[in-house]
């Protein structure tokens, strides 16, 4: 698909009577890699674009500027690599669009530095937008961005929990240093494996506990209509800190917390603390009025849920490092069956421990 559009297009841009190809070889290199490993860092979009441009602009100096034509590949190539690790996009195709612009031919070099523009450019950007658009599509992520970051959730100087055992981001920057070669996956892609690879460790050291293992299962819960002031309630009642909110069909649509009271009603200023959350939860006796009533008004409706059969150890980083307290369990039907807490969790990890330490 991607070069067959990219051929298309190039033909309607360029006109069946063009003096260059429409499709230059590298781009089936190219292909391999956007389509084929879209997470490498090889097959990002400043990587082709960058690399693909830089390539042509120094093969074509040389195929001007140095007379034979071996030297001047053989130049151009390797110019062409220094220059992609320099500016970070090292495309491995680049080296043939390098070969290509000094070694292509009298339809290549006669057109100078036009050949960088098209069908070089013109190339690149086609064939990426077909492989943004089909990645995507299929839910491959691309761009493959970064993992996200919690370090700094509290903006302080600790790690983040999960990171405060085990190895640390310095003792991979230390390892990637001294092996010295360039790896054809991310660095955040290659922590991530190894954060799963002891994650599937403890399973295996473990067994199987999973969130309806642990889970509460008497779950206070309020609908979309139901009042703050009665919500409020709910929380001072049973001495807990979030509400899941479900349809009447107990599908979860939202959770609302005693964060969200205190950011609606301005708490964040202690000053007429009561008095603020008075006024803010008590019902409006008129008609009309501007102020939230019910809790579909003020909830969080993304929401981070967890299915009944997860293992517990995939709550580890949500309950840790991504800020979260509370994580709403769902059945296979998308139903409200159970909430498992920081608490539960602590008290889950601390007796798989134990049964581990009793079974040695």
């Amino acid at each position: 698909m991607g070069i067959l559009l990219t051929g298309l297009v190039s033909h309607l841009t360029l006109g069946s009577s063009a003096a260059l190809p429409l499709l230059i070889a590298p781009m089936g290199a190219s292909a391999v890699l956007l389509f084929g490993v879209p997470a490498s860092p090889l097959a990002q979009p400043w990587s082709i674009i960058g690399g693909n441009l830089v390539a042509a602009v120094i093969g074509v100096s040389c195929a001007r500027w140095i007379p034979e034509p071996l030297l001047a590949a053989a130049i151009a190539v390797s110019a062409a690599i220094g220059a992609m690790f320099v500016l970070r996009c090292l495309h491995p195709p680049s080296g043939a669009v390098a070969l290509t612009a000094v070694l292509g031919g009298p339809a290549v070099t006669s057109q100078g530095f036009h050949f960088v523009l098209s069908p070089v450019l013109l190339n690149s950007v086609l064939l990426l937008l077909v492989a943004l658009f089909f990645n995507n599509a299929t839910r491959r992520r691309y761009p493959h961005s970064g993992q996200p970051d919690h370090g700094k959730l509290h903006q302080t100087k600790d790690l983040p929990s999960t990171a405060r055992l085990g190895f640390t981001e310095a003792d991979l920057d230390y390892v990637l240093q001294q092996y010295n070669q360039v790896l054809d996956v991310s660095r955040d892609d290659l922590e991530s494996l190894f954060l799963q690879t002891e994650m599937h460790a403890y399973r295996r050291r473990f067994g199987e506990i999973t969130c309806a293992d642990i889970m509460s299962r008497d779950v206070i819960s309020v609908e979309y209509g139901t009042s703050l002031e009665a919500a409020w309630a709910l929380l001072q009642t049973h001495r807990i800190k979030a509400l899941p909110v479900i349809s009447p069909a107990r599908r979860l649509i939202g959770i609302i917390t005693q964060a969200d009271f205190m950011r609606q009603a301005d708490l964040q200023v202690y000053a007429g603390f009561e008095q603020k959350l008075k006024q803010f939860i008590r019902r409006t006796t008129g008609t009309h009025s501007d102020k939230p009533e019910v809790v579909g008004q003020i909830m969080t409706t993304k929401v981070t849920s967890a299915d009944a059969d997860m293992h517990i150890v995939e709550l580890v980083a949500p309950l840790s490092d991504s800020g979260l307290h509370h994580i709403p369990i769902l059945n296979d039907e998308g139903r409200l069956v159970g909430m498992v807490t920081q608490s539960d969790l602590v008290a889950a990890l601390y007796r798989g421990r134990v049964v581990e330490i009793d079974a040695s």
